[in-house]
C-alpha cells in the first residue's frame, strides 16, 4: 500500500489502545486520513518480565490472549490483505470491549479462545479456519517484526498504543491515551492537538498516571458515565514499574 499517514500499532486485548482507535477511526470520517494498522503485543514487550512479581494475577493470561489472537490477525494480513487487519481491529475491539462485562466464572484470557475469536471472524466474513493460527507460534515473529519497527521509533520504555506519524521519517509515541471518545464532531479538533506536537521533532512526552477507568462495557462503565479515577502506574494498574 502507498505510505499512510499515520502507522497505528495495536494490541488487541488493551482497552486504552481501542479507546485510542476508536477515536482514530472518528478523525477518519472527519478528515482526510489513511492508517497502517500494525502490531505491537503486549506478551512480547513484557517477556523479560516476572508476571507475579510485577502485574495482578490476570495480566499474563490477558496478555498471552491478545499475542493469540495478533498470531491470528497476523495470518489474515497474509492471506487476505491489509483489508482484513482493518476489519479484525474493529470487530476484535468492539467484541472484547463494547460488550458487558463477561460472567464472573469467566477464566482470565477468555478472549484468546476459539468461542470468542471465531464469531468475530464470520462477522467480517473471513473463514473460521483462521483460529487455527491462535496456537501457531510461527506467526510470533512477524508480530514481533513490528513491534520492534515501533519500539525502534519510540524507544522502549512505552506501552500501548504506539502512533508514529507521516512514517517512516515522521514523530512516533506512545498514546495519546483517552478514557472517554470525544463528542461527535469534535474528534477532529482534538487531533488537530496531537498532530502540532507530533509536527515538532523535538516533542519528547506528556504523561499523567491518574486515569478514570475506561469509558467501555467491559469495564462496568457505561457510554456518558465517567469512571472513577485510578492511578495506573506509567500505563496499566500494575504493583512494579515496568510497563503493560
Amino acid at each position: 500500500m502507498a505510505t499512510a499517514d499515520l502507522r497505528f500499532y495495536f494490541d488487541p486485548v488493551c482497552p486504552f489502545c481501542w479507546l485510542t482507535s476508536k477515536w482514530v477511526r472518528m478523525v477518519q470520517a472527519e478528515r482526510d486520513l489513511t492508517v497502517d494498522w500494525r502490531f505491537i503485543s503486549l506478551r512480547q514487550i513484557n517477556q523479560h518480565i516476572d508476571y507475579d512479581a510485577h502485574f495482578p494475577p490476570e495480566y499474563k493470561a490477558g496478555h498471552t490472549a491478545g499475542l493469540r489472537l495478533l498470531r491470528v490477525v497476523a495470518r489474515a494480513r497474509e492471506e487476505h490483505g491489509p483489508a482484513a487487519v482493518y476489519a479484525l481491529q474493529a470487530a476484535l475491539g468492539a467484541h472484547a470491549f463494547d460488550s458487558p462485562p463477561p460472567d464472573s466464572d469467566a477464566e482470565p484470557g477468555w478472549q484468546g479462545t476459539r468461542g470468542f475469536l471465531e464469531p468475530v471472524l464470520r462477522e467480517v466474513d473471513l473463514p473460521t479456519d483462521l483460529a487455527d493460527a491462535l496456537d501457531d507460534t510461527s506467526w510470533d515473529d512477524a508480530i514481533r517484526a513490528d513491534g520492534d519497527e515501533a519500539l525502534a521509533a519510540t524507544g522502549k520504555d512505552v506501552g500501548t498504543p504506539i502512533i508514529h506519524f507521516q512514517p517512516p521519517d515522521g514523530v512516533a509515541f506512545f498514546g495519546p491515551v483517552i478514557s472517554r471518545l470525544p463528542e461527535p464532531g469534535r474528534a477532529g479538533e482534538l487531533w488537530d492537538h496531537v498532530v502540532g506536537l507530533a509536527g515538532f521533532p523535538g516533542f519528547a512526552e506528556l504523561k499523567r498516571s491518574l486515569r478514570e477507568r475506561p469509558q467501555l462495557m467491559a469495564f462496568g462503565v457505561d457510554p456518558g458515565d465517567v469512571g472513577v479515577e485510578e492511578d495506573w502506574h506509567g500505563g496499566s494498574r500494575r504493583q512494579r514499574s515496568e510497563r503493560g
